[in-house]
């Protein structure tokens, strides 16, 4: 065997520190600016909230705990999100473990998903996406060990970390769904002891806070949510475009790892015992969410964007090398390996050659330089500080970030409800506030790339 057993720990640790490592040098030295859903998350997390007007609060949490730490500086955050990717490959391989008495099919079940497009291309963008990957897997991880070992602790965790899933991204729930059909099953089949209700406690009790925010906010997450999948006109025609184009996407992202498969598999006929357990449990967590989606978009003509199913492949490793296991020729091992390294090196070279090749991207957005100057004509007007910014995510978002003064970020809406400008800068006082493309007739203003900055301050 090329590797050997004693060595596949140590292999696996050499791997994610290698992913860690690549995956946060590339976009750090060929990006300008961080990318847009990055920007957002961190402007949101100028206040703390249990939600925000798009999504959940978990990814504002997060790139604001890091801004604490780091600050404005780029790297960080594309290190936070390959934080994210690593920890949960590992979850993978632990519980790959439950499934394998070969480790090194654990090995390759993780291998296998770093040529996945969603867990190396896209990474480099924090968002609620990847912030779903962790909790996606050690909900699968802690539920199976809530099955196998019954223990309140699992229990617990099992609901812990799936009310975090929740907290990050709503999609999540296509995840329970289809643990909850796997419990069902289980329950009419055959006896099933019911302390998996212990999980409702710490499920409920971490997202209440999130449903009183819900309900006061005017379920405006909600809102945007379903916003999101309606953009298009509704039609009949998209009831069948919309799922089938769905499907194709999928299956071209799931080529590489089909491709990968085939090297070490010598056919595909196989036998799938249907009260096998293990094998139910890795159907249900990996195939049904799949399905439910589909028939989202086929029963409500909704369109899927692609990348809201970065978590749904995290277990596709192991479902296929438990189902295929029989049919693993190790002698091809090491053909795969060389493959795979060669998939493991493109990823990151074709983003960089993207990345300064291509112009106009979000990512080439010169956020730093923008913040030098308003901070320079700031400093010509007003003695004060700058402590709020109002615009969108975008443009008074990058503010946010990059100016040192890390000022709070509003919306045109929410600054001014309810308040004429007149009474708006009434209220200022020693505040001092940026205003990206809005009124200004009480301030100073200029245009800087296209935006009208209205600055209001102490003189």
């Amino acid at each position: 065997m090329f590797i050997k057993n004693s060595n596949i720990d140590k292999t696996l640790i050499f791997f994610l520190i290698t992913h860690l490592f690549v995956w946060t040098l590339v976009p750090t030295i060929s990006n300008i600016n961080l990318p847009l859903d990055t920007i957002e998350a961190l402007a949101w997390s100028t206040y703390i909230d249990w939600g925000y007007s798009k999504h959940p609060p978990f990814s504002a949490w997060a790139v604001g705990f890091i801004y604490q730490i780091f600050g404005n500086q780029d790297w960080a955050y594309y290190l936070l999100s390959q934080i994210f990717v690593i920890f949960s490959f590992f979850v993978v391989y632990v519980f790959s473990k439950e499934f394998f008495q070969n480790k090194i099919y654990s090995l390759i079940s993780v291998f296998l998903l770093e040529v996945i497009y969603f867990y190396n291309f896209t990474t480099p963008e924090f968002n609620v996406n990847i912030s779903q990957l962790p909790f996606w897997a050690l909900t699968v991880f802690f539920c199976w060990r809530g099955i196998k070992k019954n223990k309140a602790v699992d229990w617990f965790l099992f609901g812990l970390f799936a009310a975090l899933g929740i907290l990050s991204k709503y999609l999540f729930i296509y995840l329970l769904v289809a643990i909850d059909i796997f419990f069902i099953y289980f329950i009419f089949t055959r006896k099933f002891k019911f302390k998996f209700l212990i999980s409702l406690l710490s499920f409920f009790l971490i997202l209440i806070p999130h449903i009183i925010w819900l309900v006061e906010n005017d379920y405006t997450t909600i809102t945007y949510a379903l916003s999101r999948t309606s953009k298009d006109e509704i039609s009949i025609l998209n009831h069948l475009t919309h799922p089938l184009i769905f499907l194709g996407k999928q299956t071209t992202i799931l080529l590489p790892f089909f491709i990968m498969f085939l090297f070490f598999t010598k056919n595909f006929k196989i036998k799938l015992k249907t009260k096998d357990k293990k094998l139910l449990f890795l159907l249900a967590v990996n195939l049904v969410p799949i399905i439910l989606v589909f028939f989202t978009s086929l029963i409500l003509g909704t369109k899927i964007r692609t990348m809201w199913m970065t978590p749904f492949y995290l277990f596709f490793g192991v479902l296929f090398i438990y189902i295929f296991q029989k049919k693993i020729v190790l002698k091809k091992i090491k053909n795969f390996l060389i493959i795979f390294l060669i998939f493991f090196s493109f990823s990151p070279l074709a983003y960089l050659y993207i990345s300064i090749s291509e112009k106009d991207k979000r990512t080439d957005y010169p956020g730093k330089i923008i913040a030098n100057k308003v901070q320079q004509e700031w400093n010509k007007n007003f003695s004060n500080t700058i402590e709020s910014v109002i615009g969108d995510e975008w443009h008074a978002g990058n503010l946010s970030y990059h100016l040192d003064s890390r000022p709070k970020w509003y919306t045109h809406s929410s600054a001014f409800v309810d308040k004429s400008m007149e009474d708006f800068v009434k209220t200022i006082g020693q505040n001092g506030f940026l205003i990206v493309n809005g009124e200004c007739d009480h301030g100073v203003s200029f245009v800087i790339e296209n935006n009208k900055i209205c600055m209001l301050g102490s003189k």
